[in-house]
Parts: structure tokens; sequence; C-alpha cells
């Protein structure tokens, strides 16, 4: 499957310095391989358009930590990976879990939680429309650009729709921004706590956090050279702090991203949704929330997950080059975590996660071989 992501380790311009694939289906773990480099630039010139390689001595391999992905696993030389937009699943799953606990309506309003959200008040904006992103917010705003932590929140609060709520979907980390809040405010409880005790501690997901120690540096990957006018700050070669510009203005803890984890750590995840692990939530509320049009998961989206996409397979991507999809119709899972961004951003290019996707699906059809 590694040959389908098409992660070269030499060339002018590869798709990914390394790559962490995981494929599952039911009980059972069907790939699980590393290639190419989890830190291999030390910066990125703009004169020549290339990275600049450290010595060949201080590249870091991608590494797994072997077969097997139950909590019992030693997963501690896996690398762990900033996990960009793929956050908005965990921001999700709290979500559905504090609607089991009645702690929120999917039709309530906003400001019922949040009153300082002063233009979703007059627009009325639901938590469904933040949920499934026809809030009418903007894609994003410049929040990295304020001087403090007060301004960048009364930004997000006067931030008024460009269309109506309810009217058209438009993709937006506002919508989850405003999630965040919310969910904060009716649980008295921080977004990264809400992840750890609804999620990652009953999971056995001991390698998915926000704000990673610093004993995990040597496990996390690389990530950009971040740099204007390709990145919105100047913040140089980035590993082990969270490479969305407003998730770090806001202290790396956000609903759109921050979080990171490892590909082991995601299989869990991936198998408790699908029924076959400890369960995170109600298997009417999985429903719920996989079922088009889903819940902060994309719904059958062929230019990520290639042929898995037709019966209704769920996922996301993130930034960073990382991605998940979960096929129910099958009951299997695709993870792949890749570090595009290192050492500089480049324009998205999502056909190596099709490919991967296209690779396991003709796998799993009947009379073919596997992975």
């Amino acid at each position: 499957m590694i040959r389908e992501v098409g992660a070269l380790p030499e060339g002018e311009r590869p798709w990914c310095a390394g790559v962490v694939v995981a494929a599952g289906r039911g009980p059972d773990l069907l790939v699980e391989e590393a290639f190419g480099w989890s830190v291999r630039y030390a910066a990125y010139d703009e004169a020549t358009d290339r990275g600049v390689e450290l010595p060949r001595e201080r590249w870091v391999p991608m590494r797994t930590g072997g077969r097997g992905a139950g909590p019992g696993r030693d997963r501690g030389q896996d690398t762990v990976f900033d996990l960009a937009s793929l956050t908005k699943l965990f921001t999700t799953i709290v979500a559905v879990r504090c609607l089991e606990r009645g702690e929120i309506d999917l039709d309530g309003r906003v400001a019922a939680h949040a009153p300082e959200f002063t233009a979703a008040a007059e627009h009325g904006i639901t938590v469904r429309q933040l949920l499934t992103h026809t809030s009418g917010l903007l894609p994003e705003l410049p929040l990295y650009d304020y001087a403090g932590h007060e301004q960048r929140l009364a930004r997000l609060h006067t931030e008024p729709p460009t269309a109506a709520p309810g009217t058209a979907r438009r993709y937006s980390d506002l919508n989850f921004l405003l999630l965040q809040r919310v969910l904060e405010r009716v649980t008295g409880r921080s977004l990264a706590h809400l992840v750890r005790d609804d999620i990652t501690r009953p999971l056995g997901m001991t390698a998915t956090r926000y704000r990673p120690p610093r004993a995990w540096l040597p496990r996390i990957a690389a990530t950009e050279d971040q740099r204007r006018p390709w990145a919105k700050l100047d913040r140089g070669m980035l590993r082990g702090v969270v490479h969305d510009e407003n998730a770090y203005a806001l202290g790396g803890i956000a609903g759109h991203a921050g979080l990171f984890s490892t590909a082991a750590d995601l299989t869990l995840l991936c198998r408790a949704l699908l029924g076959g692990g400890p369960p995170v939530l109600r298997p009417e509320s999985v429903e719920l929330m996989l079922a088009a049009p889903g819940l902060g998961f994309e719904i059958d989206q062929r230019w990520f997950m290639g042929e898995l996409a037709g019966r209704g397979a769920a996922g996301h991507t993130g930034f960073t080059g990382t991605s998940l999809v979960l096929d129910r119709a099958t009951s299997s899972y695709l993870v792949l975590l890749a570090n595009t961004v290192h050492p500089r951003r480049r324009p998205a290019d999502s056909a190596p996660r099709a490919a991967a996707g296209t690779a396991l699906a003709r796998a799993l059809r009947p009379g073919t071989p596997g992975p």
C-alpha cells in the first residue's frame, strides 16, 4: 500500500518526507507500515525552492511499534503527528457525548450556551449548523494577527456569517472554534480534558493529546519551516508545536486543530467507532454522526477516499498530511499520516490518499489478495 501512497525517500520534490499507514478490517490489522523520514530538513530555501537537508545522520525515520494496535502493545516508538483538522473529529465526538448526556441540543442556539457570541445570537446559528458546516461563517479569520487572547476571542464573537445559516455548506474552522466554547461552557471543563475523559483515556490512546510534552519530541514528525509569505507567521521549523497558526495563537488547544497522535492510537478510535472496540458512543449516536450528511465527518469524498467512497464511507483530512477513513460497509478503516508540509506547504494534493483508499477497497473485494 505504501507504493500507492507515492512517498519517495529521495527526489527533488516528493509528496511527503515520510508516512505511516495503518489499515484494518474488524479486529484484524491488515497493514501497518512506516516509510521515509519524520525529520529530514533543517529549513526551506526560498531562492532554490528546495529543502535544506540536515546531515544524513540526523535524519529521523518514520516508525511504528510493530504489528498490533491493542491497548497493551508497546507504542513507545511510534511516530507522533500533528493531526491538524483531524482534531475536528475528536471535537465532534465530544459534542455527541454531550448530546447523549443532554447537555446540548443539536438544534439549540449557540448563543443559548455562549451569549458572548453576539453574531451567532443575531443570526440564530445552531449547534447542528456548526457540525455540518452550514453556519455561513468564513472558512477562517486571521486571529493570529491580534495582539492578545481577549482581542482574538472578541473578533471571533462578533464575526457575522456571509450567508444565511442553514442555506449552504461552507467548510469553516470557525465552526469548531465556536463549538469548542459551547462544549467548554456546558461542561465546565476544557476541551483538552473533555477529549481525554471522553475519548483517549477510555480507549487507551496514550499518545494522543494537545501540547505534547518535551519528552515526546524525539518521536514527533517535523512539519514546516513556517515563514512569510507562504505561511502566516514567522516561527521557523516546527516540531512538537501545533502547525495551525490560529490554534497556536489560541494556546495550542482548539476545536479545529491542535491534537497530536499516532497511527496506532487512531486505529483504536477507528475500531471503537466501527463497533470492534470499547464504545465511546452509543450505536445510535455513531449512526447519527457517520450517516449522510454527517456531523463533523466528511461522507463519501472520493477525492481523498478513492474507491472506499460510495457506500457511506466517513472520514476527514488534515492540512499537515493526515487522513482517516471509516468504511462501515466492510468494517474497515484506513489511517494515513504524513508530513506533507515538511519543509514547506505546497498546493493540496490528495491523489496519494485516494490511491491508498482505492488499494484498500480493491484488496477487500471478494476474490482479491490482501493489501
